[in-house]
């Protein structure tokens, strides 16, 4: 029993030391052995209890060999367990040495501070746990953690709430707007933004002109964790949707066209492409988990000029083709042999073409693509009677095309042309009248179509002899239809500009025949409500159509509306770069042939400013005759310059490419122009004006080139490259004339490292042929800005990422360039020269809606011209969409700002208005603009705050006073002016005269000269009149006493009698002999005037010294 009873307590014992043990965990180590049977151990001799910072940790320790130690604290939240918020790590090589280490705990503020302004991103911790852990160290160890040692401990901290921690003391004193912003936003919840699987690949229509240009999309992975796990899933198991709606105006003019396809990032066709076949067929290609390509073509013919709405379906290795038209779906399936692969993240989609295929001829609709797939496609034709409208144009033009083509054909086989010719089928009524039996003509066009059309009749019934002879057919008609219409479109009557409807029917003639310059201008008229009520829809439709018919301007045109976001158009960049991408094409393909009489120069004349207009020359003019006197006499100089001026068409100088060749030809064989000599020897080389010559041509070459001509470098790389078939020296040459900076030897060298014909590198490659495209449009190279343009739209090159907005600022500037759109600037100033306001006007109008600002700010001054009499919003349009562009011309932003500034004082929301005024004064001045400056002076003199973009370029500082401010952008504006007496100068001369006077008033002994000197003009304004008068009594008083010297001794007493009664009775003589005063006061007085004088100059010089002291 006793023996029993010590059992029992030896067990109760041993559950209540086990129990103590636990309890006090800062004494045992967690180890597999207990420290008397092992050599290594690790404990805490002493730990905080609760989360401080600063506080103290001692750890004992002993390792049996060369070992890692570490003290760490972590923490738990609601999301992560083991945050590791400290950790210090050291390691003893002692072996079997019993230690103690000292570490301090450094936590960081989210754990230890309240959320406050300085300590914004805390830790809510639901605990926190300090520990430490012993790790052998061997050779082929890789790094220790807490949970890979033998030897371990920890320790749990007590946590202090949020609202009992400390506040963190302030490391600075924070503005009271950034204190009360903060307060506003404290209490807000951080929600992650919205992300949806259905995206709206095409909102806005899209025209497609069936050649290699497309719409670039990237869809980026999801945000969300849980939405880019299940993409991610659906990768090899896919199940997306896409909906296209597409109108058709011709099937695909080759084997294949676009209408969507995926581009990976090795640039290979991916999952998946939807094409369309010259049969009108639609054919599916899908990328499947074998890594192998296979596609499907639904044997169905799509429609022309009808509405078509293609839904593709894919699921896993399936493929589901709906296309509805009319209300009618047909459905096609087709099951691949695997599963589709399918990564909408590896590369890029394009709607329509691009530079691997040609896209469809026709105009695309909404697209809507379902990432996580859908049954139900929600996916109406949208904008609705936009697009019904433009397929109601359409069809109104098949039947125009229809009518004219049967009627040149009646007129060429029956020399006649009227209403009632045989060909006219007559009114069903008409025909019930008639017997029954009589043979029904066979309708060629309906009797109402000539009534429906009569201004296209009655303009060929004019021309019928031109027609019936064969000289003008119908493709010919759309040039003279159109400049009727332009001549026409103006009529001008007693109060407003109106535009006739015969005007508007010729213009949508033309548009039907092709000519798409009077697609723009109805688009022009529709949007900016030119002589007719604003129609967006109607613009929206033109707009469309022009850009479909490939016209340079109409696709600029669409392409500035979509970069902008004005006019109703949706603001999409990728849109905007897919039409510029094809302007900019086509204004590669013009520069080839720029000598043509056709393209020009564009000549940055602003009808506003006088002096651009005395600047121009023509043949007659004097200039232009002193030049030619000069080159005759044998000047190098002046024979290039005139050369130069006859080839180009410059300055408003004709096009005279014979007369060009000889004056070039003249100035490079002096041998001492090498600019010359690479003129002429690339129009022998070209055989451009002169007979073809290359051996010639070469030696000028070489010639220049050892004078020292850049140009001459490239001239012989090409040489060798295209002639020679002398790769070698040609990438030898293109490098040198790179290196002093040719952007064509840039462009070729990076045709060579694209093509892999580099014999240094004979290798294909993308990013060095990207950096040379690059560096050459920053000179305006066109084709190398085409190029740079579509990797920066794509971001398919490693390393360069996707930059839409530059591209499309790139290729606008290009595009701006155009000789077809400087020929037609050069025609709307020769017209306006001419005093003919209308064709002035409306050809600005064509090149204004393409975005050139030069253009925009013309029109608007001829909106201002009384003799159009056009509207107060004319003006205002063109002005406001020519501060939109990239780089406005100052003039704009002058105009502008005025607008605001006086819109201010009568309108309400006048603080909004005279910012937006201080916002355009301060981009003018940014130009360069002294008229800017100084209307921001003035704005800053009124207590307006200018924008930060100014301070740097005027050095202004916030510490500046309002003085100093508008002395230093008044010393900039007079530094900007040519002239010596200008507003800002003599504003500059005010204000620093200002300063100095304030200066000088600070101090009491300067203060009190002032007083002195305000004194002295006092005295000086008193004394001087006296001093005069006095001077003007001197000669009276002398001649005076003079007489009296004259007077006999024997008269003396009777004078002296005559002078006392005459003073007695106040006679003249009385009043003569006394003057005013004595003499001796009148010495007096005249002595006391030169003193006051004297003492007031030298205060006054005094107080100017010290003026002119604090002024300088």
């Amino acid at each position: 029993m006793q023996k029993k009873m010590n059992v029992l307590r030896t067990v109760i014992f041993g559950y209540v030391f086990t129990a103590v043990l636990m309890g006090e965990c800062v004494l045992q180590a967690i180890s597999p052995k207990s420290e008397g049977l092992s050599d290594s151990f690790i404990g805490f001799d002493s730990a905080p209890d609760k989360v401080v910072d600063g506080s103290v940790v001692r750890v004992r320790y002993q390792c049996h060999g060369p070992c890692q130690l570490a003290v760490e604290v972590v923490v738990s939240t609601l999301r992560k367990t083991d945050l590791v918020v400290f950790r210090r790590k050291w390691n003893s090589s002692a072996p079997r040495v019993y230690r103690i280490h000292q570490v301090q705990l450094r936590l960081p503020p989210s754990i230890i501070y309240q959320h406050d302004f300085f300590n914004r991103n805390i830790l809510e911790a639901e605990s926190a746990t300090v520990r430490a852990w012993l790790h052998r160290l061997k050779n082929d160890s890789g790094p220790a953690t807490y949970h890979d040692s033998m030897w371990r401990i920890y320790k749990v901290l007590q946590i202090m709430p949020l609202s009992d921690r400390p506040t963190k003391p302030p490391t600075a004193c924070p503005s009271w707007s950034a204190q009360l912003m903060w307060q506003m936003t404290r209490d807000g919840i951080s929600q992650c933004p919205h992300e949806s699987d259905i995206i709206d690949v095409l909102k806005f229509p899209l025209a497609s002109t069936g050649e290699r240009f497309g719409v670039v999309r990237r869809f980026q992975p999801f945000i969300d964790g849980a939405l880019e796990r299940a993409r991610l899933h659906a990768v090899t198991q896919p199940s997306v949707t896409l909906s296209v709606w597409i109108y058709l105006l011709k099937w695909c003019h080759r084997k294949l066209c676009g209408i969507i396809h995926h581009v990976d990032r090795k640039n290979l066709y991916d999952s998946v492409l939807m094409q369309l076949t010259d049969t009108g067929s639609v054919i599916i290609q899908a990328h499947v988990t074998t890594r192998e390509d296979e596609a499907f073509q639904a044997s169905v013919a799509l429609p022309l000029w009808k509405w078509i709405r293609l839904d593709c379906y894919i699921q896993d290795s399936k493929v589901l083709l709906d296309a509805t038209w009319d209300d009618e779906t047909r459905r096609y399936v087709y099951k691949f042999k695997g599963s589709i692969y399918y990564d909408d993240t590896d590369g890029y989609f394009v709607v329509g073409g691009s530079k691997y295929m040609p896209g469809i001829r026709g105009y695309f609709g909404p697209i809507k693509y379902y990432r996580f797939g859908t049954e139900e496609i929600k996916n109406p034709l949208h904008p609705k009677t936009t697009l019904q409208e433009l397929d109601k144009t359409h069809r109104e033009c098949q039947e125009i095309k229809a009518f004219t083509k049967a009627l040149l054909k009646e007129v060429t086989e029956s020399h006649l042309l009227s209403t009632i010719s045989k060909g006219v089928c007559t009114p069903h009524f008409m025909r019930l009248r008639r017997q029954f039996g009589e043979k029904i003509c066979t309708e060629t066009w309906t009797w109402e179509t000539p009534r429906k059309h009569s201004t296209l009749f009655r303009l060929l019934q004019r021309k019928a002899e031109e027609l019936r002879t064969g000289s003008l057919g119908m493709e010919d008609l759309r040039t003279p239809l159109f400049k009727e219409a332009v001549d026409t479109v103006f009529p001008v009557d007693q109060m407003q500009i109106k535009i006739t409807s015969k005007s508007m029917s010729l213009l949508q003639v033309c548009s039907c025949f092709g000519n798409h310059k009077a697609s723009l201008l109805l688009a022009s008229i529709h949007l900016g409500g030119l002589g007719h009520s604003v129609d967006q829809q109607q613009g929206h439709v033109y707009s469309l159509i022009g850009a479909s018919g490939d016209n340079r301007f109409a696709l600029m045109h669409s392409g500035y509306k979509h970069a902008q976001g004005i006019d109703g158009f949706l603001k999409d960049l990728d849109v905007a770069y897919s039409y510029y991408s094809n302007a900019g094409t086509q204004s590669s393909i013009d520069s080839s042939s720029f000598h043509e009489n056709k393209q020009y120069m564009p000549d940055h004349i602003y009808l506003s400013n006088q002096e651009d207009l005395n600047s121009l020359t023509h043949e007659t003019s004097d200039v232009f005759q002193y030049l030619k006197l000069q080159a005759e006499r044998g000047d190098a100089g002046a024979q290039r310059h005139l050369g130069t001026m006859l080839y180009w068409g410059r300055n408003g100088v004709s096009k005279d490419i014979v007369s060009a060749v000889k004056w070039f030809e003249r100035s490079a064989m002096q041998m001492k122009d090498p600019s010359a000599m690479y003129d002429y020897s690339i129009l022998l080389i070209k055989g451009q004006g002169v007979k073809r010559n290359y051996t010639r041509g070469f030696q000028l070459l070489e010639k220049a080139a050892a004078m020292g001509s850049i140009n001459a470098l490239n001239g012989l790389g090409w040489y060798h490259g295209i002639i020679l078939n002398d790769h070698k020296n040609a990438v030898k040459y293109f490098e040198q004339a790179a290196l002093n900076g040719s952007e064509d030897g840039m462009f070729n060298l990076g045709l060579y490292h694209l093509s892999g014909k580099n014999p240094h590198d004979p290798r294909r490659n993308e990013t060095a042929a990207f950096q040379h495209f690059l560096n050459a449009s920053r000179s305006g190279h066109v084709a190398a800005s085409v190029e740079a343009a579509w990797y920066l739209s794509t971001g398919s090159l490693e390393g360069v990422s996707q930059d839409v907005e530059r591209a499309v600022i790139i290729l606008k500037k290009v595009c701006e360039q155009n000789g077809h759109l400087g020929f037609m600037i050069r025609e709307a100033l020769q017209a306006y020269l001419r005093g003919s306001w209308q064709e002035a006007f409306v050809k600005y109008v064509l090149a204004a809606e393409t975005g050139l600002g030069l253009a925009q700010s013309n029109a608007a001054h001829l909106c201002e011209v009384h003799e159009l009499n056009l509207s107060y919003d004319c003006q205002w349009r063109y002005h406001n969409y020519s501060i939109l562009n990239y780089d406005p011309h100052p003039s704009a932003l002058l105009k502008m700002g005025d607008y605001f500034y006086y819109s201010s004082s009568t309108r309400e929301g006048s603080l909004s208005l005279a910012g937006q005024a201080v916002s355009m004064y301060s981009r003018a001045a940014l130009a360069g603009s002294p008229q800017g400056m100084y209307n921001l002076v003035v704005l800053a003199q009124q207590g307006h705050v200018l924008p930060p973009s100014v301070h740097g370029l005027f050095n202004v500082s916030h510490h500046d006073d309002e003085d100093t401010v508008v002395e230093k952008i008044l010393t900039r504006c007079a530094e900007t002016e040519h002239e010596e007496a200008t507003p800002c100068s003599l504003a500059l001369l005010g204000v620093q005269m200002g300063k100095a006077l304030r200066r000088v008033t600070q101090n009491s002994a300067q203060l009190l000269l002032a007083y002195a000197s305000l004194l002295s003009v006092c005295v000086l304004i008193v004394i001087v009149p006296f001093q005069s008068c006095l001077e003007q009594r001197l000669p009276v008083r002398g001649a005076v006493e003079l007489r009296v010297r004259r007077t006999s001794p024997v008269s003396q007493n009777s004078v002296n009698l005559n002078r006392e009664q005459d003073g007695i009775m106040g006679g003249p003589n009385g009043a003569a002999g006394n003057l005013w005063f004595p003499i001796d006061g009148e010495q007096w007085l005249r002595q006391a005037s030169d003193l006051a004088v004297t003492l007031s100059g030298v205060c006054l010089c005094a107080f100017w010294t010290t003026f002119l002291y604090h002024l300088l």
